[in-house]
């Protein structure tokens, strides 16, 4: 069997390399294909987990427009496809990419594998475009990898059969362990800051750009002067992003603004982080994995099982709501909560599914 793995944004590569590292250790045949719908992020992380791809269709443009980047991965996927005939086309999370790309499998009668399925907001437009997204996906897809006994939830109640579903756990919780076995965290730190309190910040949601993110940084700035700690912002490479981050935050003292950091070092200050403040969906199942407690920054998340197993807050986007949350977060250890995402198994389980075994 040939197995395709397509991937575009920095989230994709860290969840899909660990099946993908996996499958290829165990001598299967692997291609993969990167869309770069965000070059520079992708390119990070492909150089971190050093999976090569081998074909590069490079769409990313200035400014570029969701329907510029359906068209451009229509029009160069389907001749990779056409010509490398895999038996399985595999697609992680909740991007253009990942719609994109199985929905082009699917008009050439290609199955699909959905990494990470089932996850709903319940609200079409919060997160946009991605809730519309995971559940085209789903629709076209023959293997549906369910993270959590929730997501699988969710499908069964859109009426999707049982036997086309596999909960099989989150694989980033693989990928963080996988990291932490191999790296020295905390040295990784020092290369960026010389300090231990500090909150870590990351923001960049399409639907928070504009007021929400301007409320958000506010009330971040707000307690972070009046509580005397240092945020770490690594900040998106969005330019509308950045003009708004500099315009909030760029002046004050307790902000130290760094460049996007590639992933060991990413993880290196979430390992050292007093609380994380993101909305980032991803970044909400691996903080667990290094016992920090998330504020949650935005009006609904698809991960309830992090608010639910009471290592996160979902705090809205607005000023109160936020330094209310932030207050909350500051007076919270967390101690031996197992994480609710996974046990690091999900690429072995993945493998045998696929591969006709029982998992």
């Amino acid at each position: 069997m040939k197995f395709c793995f397509v991937f575009g944004t920095r989230p994709e590569v860290i969840k899909i390399a660990p099946v993908y590292l996996y499958f290829k250790k165990t001598g299967e045949k692997v291609l993969s294909v990167a869309t770069a719908q965000h070059r520079e992020m992708m390119d990070m992380m492909v150089d971190v987990f050093k999976m090569q791809p081998d074909y590069d269709l490079n769409i990313m443009s200035h400014n570029q427009s969701l329907n510029r980047i359906v068209a451009l991965i229509m029009e160069k996927l389907e001749p990779i496809f056409i010509k490398e005939k895999p038996d399985i086309v595999f697609v992680q999370g909740d991007t253009t990419t990942a719609f994109t790309s199985a929905l082009c499998a699917f008009h050439l009668s290609i199955p699909v594998a959905h990494i990470e399925a089932g996850l709903r907001s319940g609200n079409l437009f919060d997160p946009f475009p991605e809730e519309l997204n995971r559940k085209l996906i789903d629709v076209t897809s023959s293997y549906m990898f369910a993270p959590t006994k929730r997501a699988m939830q969710n499908l069964l109640s859109e009426g999707i059969e049982k036997k086309r579903i596999f909960v099989v756990g989150n694989t980033v919780v693989d990928a963080l362990q996988l990291i932490k076995r191999k790296l020295d965290l905390t040295s990784l730190r020092k290369d960026i800051v010389n300090f231990d309190k500090y909150i870590l910040l990351t923001l960049h949601r399409r639907e928070n750009i504009g007021e929400r993110m301007r409320s958000i940084l506010r009330a971040v700035a707000s307690f972070a002067k009046e509580n005397k700690i240092e945020v770490i912002f690594p900040v998106h490479k969005n330019p509308k992003v950045r003009e708004i981050v500099n315009q909030e935050v760029g002046s004050c003292e307790n902000f130290r603004l760094i460049e996007p950091v590639d992933y060991f070092h990413f993880l290196s200050l979430l390992d050292g982080a007093k609380f994380v403040v993101t909305d980032s969906g991803g970044i909400q199942e691996e903080a667990p994995s290094f016992g920090k407690f998330v504020v949650v920054t935005r009006e609904t998340t698809e991960r309830p099982e992090l608010i639910e197993s009471n290592m996160g807050i979902l705090a809205g986007t607005c000023y109160e709501k936020v330094y209310a949350a932030l207050a909350k977060a500051n007076g919270i250890t967390l101690n031996d909560i197992a994480n609710p995402f996974g046990d690091g198994k999900a690429s072995q389980r993945i493998h045998k599914i696929v591969r006709g075994d029982k998992p």
